[in-house]
């Protein structure tokens, strides 16, 4: 099958601890609102470089979450971290980072989070494109085995 790519311009954000509420006898959970509009991003980037229905099948994703540089570097921390040399080892962690893009793209890449099969994700400093985040989206197609 083909792999789709889609392009998040923009700095990734991580998936923030849900926040609860309080409505009477009832307790709601809602997203932080910077995870929120920050899956609102993903969707709307997704509808745009999407052009199929939500796959039915397994997918394997190659996701790979690109953050700024800090401001406080030696030009030869910057170097290393450009080139590849260095890589991010701070939070937020790179699942948080993930969980906040998978939910985004259920309903519109996919059906559901579970048809997830394979994954390969990591996290690195910006190498001069500017931070962002760069998925890969391949249907597997299973042969069964007699």
């Amino acid at each position: 099958m083909p792999t789709t790519k889609i392009l998040i311009p923009a700095e990734p954000v991580s998936q923030g601890r849900p926040r609860f509420a309080r409505i009477g006898t009832h307790v709601a959970a809602y997203d932080p609102p910077a995870s929120k509009q920050y899956k609102a991003l993903v969707a709307q980037y997704a509808r745009h470089q999407w052009q199929a229905l939500p796959l039915d099948g397994a997918v394997k994703l190659r996701v790979v979450f690109y953050r700024p540089l800090q401001k406080s570097l030696t030009q030869a921390q910057r170097r290393r971290r450009m080139a590849g040399w260095e890589r991010p080892i701070v939070k937020p962690d790179l699942d948080n980072y993930f969980k906040a893009v998978t939910d985004a793209l259920k309903g519109i890449c996919w059906k559901n989070d579970n048809q997830i099969v394979e994954v390969y994700m990591a996290k690195r400093y910006d190498d001069g494109k500017g931070p962002r985040t760069e998925i890969e989206i391949t249907e597997q197609v299973y042969k069964k085995v007699e």
